[in-house]
Parts: C-alpha cells; structure tokens; sequence
C-alpha cells in the first residue's frame, strides 16, 4: 500500500511539473520547460507526453539531436501517438533530413489522416524528396564545374530585366537534363534505360560546353545586356572600383528605407569579397595595437536593424575601430542580404576594420532550409544565389587576437591536441562536411560536465571545461569566445571563465526575448568587456512587412516561419 501511494504521489507530481513546463513553455523560458519536463520525465518516465514536449522544447532551441532523441522515446512508450512521430518528422525536417522527416510524417498522416497540418507537412517533404532527387539527376560533375564568379564582370551588368542571363548551350543541356530527371523519377524500365544513355551524352556534351563555350560572346553579350544603371535610379552608387564610407552609409540607409541595391553594385561587392576571401588562411591572426579596443559579435541572423542598433552603440567599423563577426549572418531573419551586402562592403572598404568567420549557416544546405536562398532569389537572382555559395565557401574558420584569445562559431574537437596549425591547414573550400575539424569548428557547443558527449545538435559534439583547459595549454592561449547558441542575457561565461558564447540577435526569431551582446576587447591585458542590448522593436513588424512584400522564402522555410508568427500570438506544447 505505501509504494501504490508513492507512485501516485510520484504521478500527481509529475503531471504538476509538466504544467509548470509548460507555462514556461507558453513563456519562450523553453531552457526552463526542458529542466522541468525533465524533473516529470524522472518522476513517470512512461509518460509519452512528458518525452514529446521536451523535444518540442529542444526543437525551439534548435536542439535537433536531443528533440529526435526525445521524440523516439516517446514513439517507444506509445508506438501510436502521432505527436511522437510528429516531433521527431519536425526536428528532422530542421536538419534537412526529408527522407527521415517524410516517413515521421506518413506515420503521422496514418495515424490522425484528418490532421491537416501533418497532410501538409507531409507534401512539403515529398517535395523536397523530389527536388532531391531532381537536382541529383541534372548536376553538373565537380570535375567539369566551372566558378559562377568566373563568368561575371561587373563592370558590365545592370540594366534588361527580361534578358536572360543562361546561353542557348546552358538551356538546351538543362532542359534535356530536366527530361531525363522526370523519367527516372518515374521509374519505368524504359526510362532508366534512357536515361542512362542519355546522361552520358549530356556529360560528354556538357564537358565540351564548359571547356569551350564558357568563353563565348553569348554568354558575355547576355551579362551585357544587364549592364547599365538606369538613369531613375537613386541609390547607392560605387564610382569606379573604390567602396568608400559615404557608399556604405547611402547603401544602409536605403535598406533601412526598404530600397533596394542595384545589382551591378552587389555583383561588385559580392565579387571583390571574393577575391580578398580567397586569399586569407583558414585561421586569421589578427595584432591587436597596445590601447586600441577590438569588438566580437556573435550570431546575427538577417536582423538588420539590430546589425544598425549595435553600430549605434559601437561604432561604424573602421580601422580604429574593427569588428570580428563570429558567422551566422543570415537566415532566420528577413534582412539577411542586406546583413550581408553590409558586411561585405565594410570589409571592401577597409579590409582591416571588419572581420568575418563562418559559421555553420554559411553554407548551401542551410540556406536552402531557413530562408537566405529564397531570399537572395527574390532579392536579386538566382545567379546570385550560386555566387553567395561560392563565397561562403571563402569565409575563414577561425581567428586567433594577439595570440591569447581563440575566436570560433561553434566549438572545440572531438580529440585532443589539435594544434591552431591543424586549423590552418584545414581545406574549407567546400560545403561543410558531415564530421572532422570543420564540421567540429561550426557545430560543437559546451556541456557543464567534464568530458565529451553526442551533440544536442545532432551534428558536431559537447565538450567539457577539461576539454577547453587542454586546448588551450596547448596553444598557449587564454580564452575561447564562440558564438553559435542563443543566451538569455545575450552571453554566457563557462568552463571556470576560459570560454564565453556571444550572441548577438536580440528577441531571436522574433520571439526568444532574449537580449544580444558583443564583447570589447582592449590591448594589451586583452579582457573581455561584454556590454548587452535589447532588440530594436520595430524589427518584427519591418520583417512581417518585407515578407509579405517580397514573397521570399523557400517552401519549407514559409511553413515555418507563419508557424512562427501563429506561435508568438499563442504558443503551446
């Protein structure tokens, strides 16, 4: 009779405690609700429910790892409940994991077949399973590929916008391409059979095209037809090959309007980006003079007008000046290209006043799942889009201050005695990979205990104070600063004060309520003076207003982000 008591007691607690989380929850305190779904889960651990809200509460947090470990757990207490499956298709989804999203789904869809939201999720999966497949079938060979950059001038582009930019030997290699796609996602006998004859051909053909009519007059007679500014417009305008400040100035004070840039200007950007990015190491050493102040800002995420409101409080960068930007500039938010364009410019400008590492959303997958590829495509062009790849592929991985202070989006490695020589000599120009160094550099993210672990993230790992001690000694360095998590005030000092996270996009997604931070650093002692600011409150209604306006985003990335928007009015686990 008294352990029947105590395991009604222990139910009755639970069931408070998961109240509790869930009020924290409604709250945007999702950290919270996961500690208390936690202390539920410890009291009745057969409770699905109990394991399912705690994967949405990581799933907030982009804890991708732990949600689909959470979401299992709870397929595993009870095989039929649909939000088990639902969690998990979501947190897969995130990842960009639309095979194993797909399946969640249809699991989902067979077990509440009049739930619309699953019938809907499910359509964007097969979608995006189908587009897979359809771009698999029509890329181009590495072997043959040439560089987007390589085929523009901008000094020639500007003005046709009903020119097409792709050369008749392009569009007939991609139309036949297409064709052949269609057949082999049909799957009759016939057509494999085609397109295996097929693609051989459009290889060979598709070989010759680049090797020999790259160069063509069609495709530099097509770039020129985009050449000229036309007269009426009124924006920012670069005079010759120089960006100066009053350029930067004119160009944030139109996107702040809602104007956009031309496009010769941003291929001129973009493009002189390139080439300086081309010619950085892998690990930057920058030299901090005795007296001078140096500014670390985490994550931004397509928050322009809080990119504006921390060179309000700070500073315009310049050389006395200089920023280090820890990546993650776009997604998420709706002014990635202006975040961007923005950096980049700075950085033309004055290449020593501005500072730029990458972070794990600088690159190709990424943008296509949270928004930047849909953006840029809307904004500018889809040639755009390949260019902004290419030049992500550029961005250093890591910056080492006056020798003393490691600067990293996301983490340390899954062994010890990596040396910051190991880092140099990192190839990174290429699209992340799925583990090593790199993928540890942009993923990993601390734990409190000791050791390491499997990532939250589903990708990179958790590494313990130990862990950083060890790097450090190492290196002879004295802190570690990465960015790469959202924090409450901003910040968050770890590891005995050898590590600290910055974060620098208040009210995060437009609902975190979290503040944004950046830290000053001052020669020669070279501590951290971290200062804190809140979000700028017009930023969520500019970026409701801009999507709706430029229809911007990719399939997967609307769902979600009106999700977002119903959640801010009413949130619930």
């Amino acid at each position: 009779m008294p352990n029947m008591d105590t395991g009604n007691s222990d139910v009755s607690r639970a069931e408070q405690l998961k109240n509790l989380a869930n009020e924290a929850f409604k709250a945007h305190k999702y950290t919270q609700a996961i500690d208390l779904y936690t202390q539920a889960i410890e009291l009745n651990d057969q409770n699905a429910v109990y394991w399912a809200n705690r994967s949405f509460a990581h799933t907030k947090l982009e804890e991708y790892g732990s949600a689909i470990q959470d979401a299992s757990k709870a397929i595993d207490v009870d095989p039929e409940y649909s939000k088990g499956y639902y969690r998990r298709g979501a947190a897969y989804l995130a990842m960009g994991k639309f095979k194993e999203a797909f399946k969640d789904f249809q699991q989902v869809k067979k077990l509440c077949p009049n739930d619309p939201d699953a019938a809907k999720k499910l359509k964007e999966c097969e979608k995006a399973v189908k587009k897979i497949r359809f771009e698999e079938a029509i890329a181009v060979p590495e072997s043959i590929r040439h560089s987007v950059a390589d085929s523009i001038d901008y000094r020639a582009v500007g003005l046709s916008p009903s020119s097409s930019s792709v050369p008749t030997q392009a569009a007939i290699v991609a139309v036949t391409a297409a064709f052949v796609a269609v057949m082999v996602m049909v799957g009759t006998t016939l057509a494999t059979m085609l397109a295996g004859i097929v693609v051989t051909v459009l290889m060979v053909l598709g070989a010759c095209w680049w090797g020999g009519c790259n160069d063509s007059d069609v495709l530099s007679k097509s770039r020129k037809l985009e050449l000229e500014v036309e007269p009426e417009y009124s924006g920012a305008r670069i005079e010759g090959d120089v960006i100066t400040l009053d350029f930067v100035k004119k160009m944030m004070d139109d996107f702040k309007n809602q104007k956009c840039i031309h496009k010769r200007y941003a291929y001129q950007i973009v493009l002189q980006m390139r080439e300086m990015l081309k010619a950085l190491p892998s690990l930057v050493d920058i030299k901090i003079s005795d007296n001078n102040r140096f500014t670390v800002c985490g994550d931004v995420h397509g928050q322009f007008y809080d990119l504006l409101n921390i060179f309000e409080l700070n500073g315009l960068p310049s050389e006395e000046n200089p920023y280090l930007f820890n990546g993650d500039f776009v997604d998420r938010g709706s002014f990635s290209l202006e975040v961007i364009l923005t950096l980049f410019a700075f950085k033309c400008m004055a290449p020593s006043a501005i500072y730029l590492a990458r972070g794990n959303h600088e690159s190709k997958s990424m943008n296509k799942i949270y928004g930047f590829e849909g953006e840029v495509r809307s904004k500018l062009s889809e040639t755009f889009v390949e260019l902004f790849t290419e030049v992500f592929c550029c961005l250093p991985l890591a910056h080492v201050l006056n020798g003393k202070v490691f600067v990293v989006h996301g983490g340390l490695f899954s062994v010890d005695g990596v040396k910051l020589s190991d880092i140099k000599a990192i190839d990174r120009f290429c699209e992340p990979p799925e583990e090593g160094l790199m993928c540890e550099i942009l993923w990993s993210d601390p734990q409190p205990i000791p050791g390491r672990g499997p990532s939250k993230r589903g990708v990179g790992l958790s590494f313990g104070g130990d862990v950083t001690e060890r790097f450090l000694q190492d290196n002879n360095l004295d802190l570690v600063v990465r960015s790469h998590e959202v924090k409450d005030e901003g910040y968050e000092i770890e590891h005995d004060g050898k590590l600290i996270t910055v974060f620098s996009a208040p009210n995060y997604c437009d609902q975190m309520g979290n503040k944004g931070a950046f830290i000053r650093f001052e020669a020669p002692d070279m501590k951290p003076n971290i200062v804190t600011f809140s979000a700028v409150v017009s930023s969520f209604y500019y970026s409701v207003i801009q999507f709706a306006k430029s229809y911007m985003c990719s399939f997967v990335f609307k769902f979600e982000y009106f999700r977002l928007v119903l959640q801010k009015i009413a949130a619930s686990p």
